[in-house]
């Protein structure tokens, strides 16, 4: 097979690498055992210029690579560890278009049944998205609040489409259509934002822009440690 040219598919930010190596050899060098190099067992902060630019498309000959499954076992590791309901590659510190979302059952008791009701919220299993694109079904857009783990600590409103169709490939490099609605539309055009260098603070009613914990901060005179870590 001929090897894949690293200028084709990985910008020199996001990986310091030479511009021969192969796109195989060059991963392998990333999900190999190394000191604190992506893809992160964190997830990487707003100011991280991994999260400001558009992600590189995985080339289909290596979708069912090794390194590829690597990585998409990965980022379900982390989003389970940080009991977050979607990641992308990005926040993992490698800017390849990959994400993951998850959506249990069980987080239905974190809500009031009004809420839930409300967010048109429903179960997604597991769903691996290869090289996502998103169309939009419905531009009705609805006004809900959202977090990320890359901007930890903090949360606004947000409007996002009603309706939209994800296509790509799965784990197994099998192509995939995925019709969401409501709330797991809304997981979906989180993650694509990721991969387009977008954060939802770009997207937020500023005025709603709040932090989480504002209350402890007061009643604990200000002594809150916000950690980055899903420890």
């Amino acid at each position: 097979m001929v090897s894949l040219r690293m200028r084709s598919c990985i910008r020199p930010l996001s990986t310091g690498v030479r511009l021969d190596k192969s796109f195989a050899k060059w991963y392998q060098s990333l999900w190999q055992p190394k000191s604190n190099e992506p893809p992160y067992d964190h997830i990487v902060q707003l100011g991280d210029p991994v999260l400001r630019v558009p992600a590189n498309p995985i080339p289909e000959k290596e979708l069912q690579s090794p390194e590829v499954q690597y990585l998409v076992n990965h980022l379900v590791k982390v989003m389970r560890a940080y009991k977050c309901v979607g990641l992308a590659a990005p926040q993992l510190g490698l800017s390849l278009r990959a994400f993951v979302m998850e959506f249990k059952d069980g987080l239905r008791d974190q809500y009031t049944k009004a809420d839930y009701k409300l967010r048109e919220m429903e179960p997604l299993p597991l769903t691996v998205c290869l090289n996502p694109e998103l169309k939009v079904l419905n531009y009705e857009k609805v006004t809900h609040t959202e977090a990320c783990e890359s901007v930890r600590g903090y949360r606004a409103d947000v409007a996002r489409y009603r309706e939209v169709l994800l296509t790509g490939f799965d784990a197994s490099g099998r192509h995939q259509e995925l019709r969401l609605k409501g709330w797991n539309a809304r997981i979906a055009q989180h993650e694509m934002d990721h991969l387009n260098g977008v954060v939802y603070t770009d997207l937020m009613n500023r005025k709603s822009f709040t932090c989480t914990c504002w209350q402890a901060v007061n009643a604990n005179s200000g002594r809150i440690k916000l950690s980055f870590a899903n420890k």
